[in-house]
């Protein structure tokens, strides 16, 4: 009687919700706590002027790059450009462009994985280079739910790796430009 019940009140639910609630939910979820996080911290790091988006700041590259930026004193113009202009250049635009792909669900799939690797990225540059301490740190199986990498973090991976592997759902641009194209 109650697995009976079980199975039908929850089957339910999971034909009404199938090929659009898990993607959607995913991505308001990374709009309500990532969106404005990551464009505020791109926005940041844009340069002055019109072509902004082509010369970050300084603070760009001290965020990104902390070790190079030290290596070279501090002088942005010393920097090769090739890697490191790259790497903050793409860097940047990543952190402006692929939380908007997300929530509109544009090419969503690789955005959120893109937005993996960019938070793996993030967390390594902020461990080893900005000088987290333990307790920010946190670790895996601790009886502490607050560290900023490994709990917050892995929560943002888990959100992403959602829309990886179920995609954005049936309300997304990338279902309406599939229905398009077929």
């Amino acid at each position: 009687m109650i697995a009976r019940l079980h199975h039908t009140v929850f089957s339910a639910i999971e034909r009404a919700t199938e090929g659009w609630f898990t993607g959607l939910a995913a991505r308001f979820a990374f709009a309500s706590v990532l969106l404005l996080y990551y464009l505020n911290s791109g926005w940041q790091k844009l340069g002055d002027g019109i072509f902004g988006f082509l010369s970050p700041s300084l603070g760009a590259y001290a965020s990104i790059l902390p070790p190079v930026m030290e290596q070279y004193g501090f002088d942005v113009a010393a920097i090769p450009f090739f890697p490191w202009h790259v790497i903050v250049l793409l860097g940047t635009w990543a952190e402006l462009l692929l939380p908007v792909m997300i929530v509109i669900g544009l090419f969503s799939r690789i955005a959120a994985l893109g937005m993996v690797v960019f938070v793996i990225v993030q967390s390594y540059v902020d461990i080893n280079f900005h000088g987290l301490e333990g307790q920010f740190i946190g670790s895996m199986f601790d009886r502490l739910p607050d560290a900023v990498i490994f709990d917050q973090r892995l929560m943002w991976v888990f959100i992403l790796a959602l829309i990886v592997v179920n995609g954005p759902g049936k309300l997304s641009l990338d279902h309406l430009l599939a229905k398009r194209f077929r």
